[in-house]
């Protein structure tokens, strides 16, 4: 169970991350920014994906 928090809070941050820079590069160069911007959304919904997931996940025995 914190293997997949570590790996959902990795890939919010770092999807978030990848977003604000693709907004950032995209006025410079068009494609970058928005292969950035796609993959940082992507990464970010998986990740929130991945917190309904979780908590599904039952751990009672």
């Amino acid at each position: 169970m914190a293997r997949l928090e570590a790996v959902i809070w990795i890939l919010i941050y770092g999807g978030l991350l990848a977003l604000i820079l693709g907004l950032w590069v995209a006025p410079m160069d068009d494609d970058t920014g928005w292969s950035l911007m796609a993959g940082g959304g992507l990464a970010a919904a998986v990740g929130l994906a991945l917190i309904y997931v979780r908590s599904r996940i039952n751990t009672e025995p």
